[in-house]
């Protein structure tokens, strides 16, 4: 008999349990579905919360992206080729694909694409055989100054804005023939009305390569680190990523995570923010402050031009398109570009870098280049969808117009 009632009683537990799960799991989806009004099953949940370049780093390997980065002494991270998280095709400096000459080739007309993950997606940042939209568009239609065959070299990675362009083409200089820069959206981000740090403080990743660096007791660096790994871990669970109460559970997690300003530091003299803060009289006023990081970024780009010209090299400058400018979304890019209110901000900000043409710099505007693009272009808020191949129409798109204005700068013969 007391065997049997503790057998019931065990049962009743299990049921229990199981009842009081389905009730939050219940519960979750009807708090979601009232936060967006629609049902967006749970596995579509997690995988939006990264965008497509980090996704991509990531697939198929139980690993998330902070798990592929490396620490590197002056472009602040890189990526490593070490098992099981490192990707296969990390090239000597760990970046992606072709390694980077000491010096210059002379079978191959050397260009750098500097920037940040659109700029390393263009060149291409997967293994062969997917295409290289850039490289191959050029070796199809345009003669190369020097008469050999293009190749083109990726310096770009996701997160990277200036002065990461600047400083890994200054420590590359000699090795190539040509410099182009392809940035703005990750720019974009230091000339809100809420940023009080110059454009050159370090975003995230810096942090998660680098907690010690960030606060010399590295207490706050670190719990934000091991709640975003465990957020990942959960998130990559194959029950637990199909469960909308995981996902509240685990985006509360991230958000405790993102409270801790790693950046700031409680009662410490120096920060990361302090290091790279404003001028109190000029971040309190949003002109002034603007103007401030509009002459940063110029500054950068003059600088990429000062170098290029001291070492023969040619260069030219592009600025990418958002969502938020040009094209007209469809239904299924304005349900995963997210916010544009960044519109008119970054208006002023392409206006004012276009202005560097006065300066004698090549610079384009590709804000234009899916205006008449009716369909899906967009997979996030920046970066443009891929097939299985890894092929883009979007890439492809970017490729053609950045070739046409490559060869209008650098008096490009056409190929018959």
């Amino acid at each position: 008999m007391a065997t049997r009632r503790r057998f019931f009683g065990l049962i009743s537990m299990v049921i229990g349990f199981v009842m009081a799960l389905a009730i939050l799991e219940i519960g979750s989806i009807i708090w979601l579905y009232f936060e967006d009004w629609r049902f967006i099953p749970a596995a579509q949940r997690f995988e939006q919360t990264q965008n497509t370049y980090v996704r991509d780093m990531t697939r198929d390997k139980p690993c998330r992206y902070v798990d592929t980065l490396y620490p590197h002494p002056y472009v602040g991270f890189v990526h490593h080729g070490n098992p099981p998280c490192g990707p296969p095709n990390v090239n000597n400096i760990g970046l992606f694909n072709d390694d980077f000459p000491t010096v210059k080739r002379d079978d191959r007309y050397t260009l750098l694409v500097v920037g940040g993950s659109v700029a390393s997606q263009l060149v291409q940042n997967e293994a062969p055989p997917s295409p290289r939209f850039l490289e191959e568009e050029l070796n199809a239609k345009y003669v190369s100054p020097n008469g050999k065959p293009w190749l083109v070299l990726n310096g770009g990675d996701g997160a990277w804005k200036q002065p990461q362009q600047f400083i890994l083409f200054s420590m590359y200089a000699t090795s190539v023939d040509a410099v182009m820069s392809l940035d703005g959206f990750n720019e974009h981000y230091f000339f809100s009305p809420w940023m009080k740090e110059r454009l050159e403080r370090p975003l995230s990743n810096f942090i998660e390569v680098n907690p010690f660096v960030a606060d010399e007791n590295f207490a706050d660096a670190a719990i934000g680190w091991v709640m975003g790994r465990l957020a990942g871990g959960l998130a990559q669970n194959p029950i637990l990523g199909n469960s909308n109460a995981a996902f509240l559970i685990i985006r509360g997690i991230e958000a405790a995570a993102k409270r801790r300003d790693t950046f700031k530091g409680e009662d410490k003299r120096t920060t990361l923010n302090s290091i790279f803060a404003m001028p109190k009289e000029i971040r309190a006023d949003n002109d002034k402050a603007f103007a401030l990081q509009l002459s940063l970024y110029q500054k950068y780009h003059r600088g990429i031009e000062a170098v290029a010209r001291e070492f023969g090299v040619k260069s030219a400058y592009f600025l990418q398109p958002v969502p938020a400018i040009g094209k007209r979304l469809t239904e299924a890019e304005k349900r995963v570009v997210g916010d544009t209110s960044y519109v008119e901000t970054y208006r002023r900000i392409v206006a004012g870098m276009m202005t560097l043409r006065q300066n004698g710099l090549a610079i384009y505007d590709l804000g234009d280049i899916f205006n008449d693009e009716p369909s899906d272009i967009y997979d996030d808020g920046i970066h443009f969808k891929r097939t299985k191949g890894n092929d883009s129409p979007g890439y492809r798109i970017m490729a053609t117009r950045v070739a046409q204005n490559l060869a209008e700068a650098w008096k490009l013969q056409r190929k018959q």
